[in-house]
């Protein structure tokens, strides 16, 4: 999760305080200036017993499953801790199913599917929502009874459930004044706002690092801050749509006829045509967003990780064995890279096998300095468990501290070394120096997270490297080994390097591998990776100057290696050409969504066309031209495209960044992420939000040219 800095914080307050204040507004203008009343409406006053009953149960609920008195709701409270995602998947399909099947019969294509002959069908559905809906409520209220937050918190809720209860139950068993309920559904958008600014700001405070633990109660409330920004900004944008239709009726004569035809609801058939057509259209372009942004987030975050753990650019030879000569050879790189800030690290890699006293793995150990190490890659700040400075001294590594960590379980707990049994405090000072003296002191090494698990070792435990290239001995070629003693455990969040990388000093590396004072490659980092082609010239440069210095072999000798210059453009090209032809051919496939969608726009226009005859002689016969016509048609179809865009965008604008700043914290045990990555680019909405209006555009030109072509005479002919 990002953590937001307290200026963003308070721009963020800002604007939720802005928008709940044009909601509440807003429902003070819904009411009736005449002081007429509405009926009772006895389907709101059952909607207000059962909040009422809901929000009593959760008070209710709440001091029994604090005080642990039914075993019933401590198991159920274990079940719930355990498995978030299944109750919260339950939840919400018991929700859809409830709202669904009430909205589809109440629709007109619900009666006239059943026809007369099915009202006990109408009936069914009708109370197979209604047990969903009490159903999903009756588990949120015993989720939320049993969730570890804090009792004052969930009396606030059981409370706040009572009022807003109470308050329709009243409301729908009188008549009330004119346009009360709709005031209620603009007041509850300005209390989702005022959530999601509570909710934003707890998250703010919850830890962020990857060693934070995960619990059911701060998933809860990111998923409400969540949540809510997408409402909240659904009701701000519902807010905002009637003043900017209104600021294009006063203008000119098409902008006003245009809005006025989108404003229009006389006829329901269009209306619902147009409403569908803004729908699809939002749809297609909040989910070509949404992709966009997940897709770009898992490619940034790979992009990281190979960057954070790997060389930008690498200087290394084709054939094995490596290359000496290289303190020159590195001295002249660093020189070359010293205008543009880089930097340069000798390194000796090589495969070998890790063995342990439980069990084996294939790793790929590096020798690294561990003075310059640091200004290449982000070892030392993927450190989890252990010191980076016990590579340097690993005498240390024999006598850690009761209190050292050495390790971490599955769910982040510590692991402490604890007391050493073998020298007892009360022991003499000689024999504890005896005894000291006798435990051997081994070359330290470095870790993944998974080879460590494994070799089934933590910190100060001992490990044998098995090297491929052996010696000669009576039996064959034994392979040559030694003894390491682990000095820590890093965690760089890519698997492949977690589970394989290994790092010694370079003194150590030369040694095993037997390349006396010979480095197989120079790893080089540049201040900006995505401009490392204009680094590469004065490196290769540098390259090919420190080779010509080289003293030529003897006659009949073996050549010196030829050097040569990659850089991490080069070396991944397959993996980040895949990536982007994936988003390509996503960002096409989703474009025809939005085509397909745009396909409504056409046939509402063309169907308003066919009603609007008349009034479109009329308008003609008063002088309006053709021009005219078509451009008051283009301009609605845009209207109606444009409304769709803004709420499809806006929309995954919301979800994606809420997603970005509070997160949606995942197991890295079994995702090996801890978190969603999004990516948020301006620029890929701004070209989404662009195409979509330009398909909706162009798809409104044919129904704006035929109601331009016709006739005054054939329009007013039969009327």
């Amino acid at each position: 999760m990002t953590e937001l800095s307290k200026p963003l914080q308070i721009a963020l307050l800002a604007a939720v305080a802005l928008g709940v204040l044009l909601l509440a507004w807003r429902g003070y203008t819904r009411f009736g200036q005449k002081g007429e009343l509405e009926p009772k409406r006895p389907r709101v006053a059952r909607v207000g017993l059962v909040i009422a009953l809901a929000g009593g149960s959760l008070l209710a609920l709440a001091p029994l499953a604090a005080g642990q008195r039914f075993k019933g709701l401590g198991l159920l409270g274990a079940f719930i801790s355990s498995n978030p995602e299944k109750v919260g998947g339950l939840l919400a399909a018991l929700l859809g199913v409830g709202v669904g099947r009430l909205l589809f019969t109440e629709t007109d294509f619900a009666w006239r599917l059943f026809g007369r002959g099915g009202p006990r069908a109408r009936q069914l559905l009708r109370a197979l929502g209604v047990l969903c809906l009490l159903a999903a409520i009756a588990i949120g209220v015993l989720w939320l009874a049993v969730l570890p937050l804090h009792p004052t918190l969930k009396w606030i809720v059981g409370g706040v459930l009572i009022g807003a209860g109470a308050g329709y139950l009243i409301a729908g068993s009188r008549p009330v004044r004119s346009g009360l309920y709709r005031a209620l559904g603009w007041w509850w958008g300005a209390l989702v706002g005022v959530t999601f600014g509570i909710t934003a700001v707890l998250t703010s405070r919850m830890p962020t690092g990857r060693l934070a633990s995960v619990n059911a109660t701060d998933q809860i409330i990111r998923f409400t801050a969540l949540a809510s920004s997408v409402v909240f900004l659904f009701f701000v944008l519902s807010a905002l749509l009637p003043i900017i239709l209104d600021t294009l009726e006063r203008r000119s004569f098409v902008p006003y006829v245009g809005a006025r035809h989108v404003r229009a609801s006389k006829s329901g058939f269009l209306t619902v045509i147009s409403v569908l057509s803004m729908a699809g259209v939002g749809v297609s372009s909040c989910a070509l967003c949404s992709v966009t942004s997940i897709m770009g987030g898992f490619g940034a975050d790979l992009k990281r990780k190979i960057l954070g753990n790997n060389a930008h650019m690498v200087v290394d030879v084709s054939r094995p064995g490596g290359f000496g000569n290289w303190d020159d050879k590195l001295t002249k790189v660093r020189v070359a890279l010293a205008p543009y800030g880089a930097a340069a690290t000798p390194v000796v890699a090589g495969e070998a096998m890790g063995s342990s006293a439980s069990n084996t793995a294939g790793a790929l150990v590096r020798g690294i300095d561990p003075d310059t190490i640091g200004q290449v890659i982000d070892l030392a700040k993927n450190i989890e468990v252990g010191s980076f400075d016990y590579l340097r001294d690993p005498e240390k590594l024999t006598s850690l501290p009761p209190e050292e960590i050495i390790g971490r379980g599955p769910g982040g707990e510590p692991y402490l070394k604890g007391p050493d049994f073998r020298q007892p405090s009360d022991v003499d000072p000689s024999v504890r120096d005896y005894l000291k003296q006798q435990t051997r002191v081994y070359p330290g090494v470095i870790i993944g997270r998974e080879l460590a698990k494994s070799l089934h070792v933590l910190v100060g435990d001992e490990v044998t490297l098995l090297s491929p290239m052996g010696e000669l001995g009576p039996t064959g070629v034994m392979p040559r080994s030694r003894r390491f003693r682990v000095a820590a455990i890093f965690y760089s969040g890519m698997y492949e390097y977690d589970v394989t990388h290994a790092y010694v000093l370079m003194e150590e590396a030369q040694k095993f591998f037997s390349l006396e004072d010979k480095i197989t490659h120079i790893d080089i980092r540049v201040p900006d990776p995505e401009r490392v082609q204009e680094v590469r010239p004065a490196v290769e440069a540098a390259i090919a100057a420190s080779a010509a210095l080289d003293e030529p072999p003897p006659d009949g000798g073996k050549p010196p290696p030829e050097l040569r210059v990659r850089d991490w453009m080069e070396m991944n090209k397959n993996l980040f050409s895949a990536l982007k032809l994936e988003k390509i051919a996503t960002f096409i496939i989703l474009s025809i969504a939005i085509a397909v969608a745009s396909f409504c726009i056409v046939c509402t226009l063309l169907l308003m066309v066919t009603e609007k005859g008349k009034e479109i002689a009329v308008l003609k016969a008063l002088g309006a031209s053709d021009n005219a016509v078509m451009r008051v048609f283009v301009l609605e179809g845009v209207i109606i495209g444009a409304i769709g865009t803004v709420y499809g965008v806006g929309t995954a604008l919301a979800a994606c960044t809420g997603l970005s700043w509070f997160g949606v914290r995942l197991d890295p045990d079994v995702y090996y992420i801890d978190r969603l990555p999004v990516n948020v680019n301006g620029s890929d909405y701004a070209m989404v939000a662009a195409a979509a209006l330009l398909i909706c555009t162009i798809a409104t030109l044919y129904p704006a040219r035929a109601a331009s072509k016709l006739s005054p005479v054939d329009g007013l002919r039969y009327e």
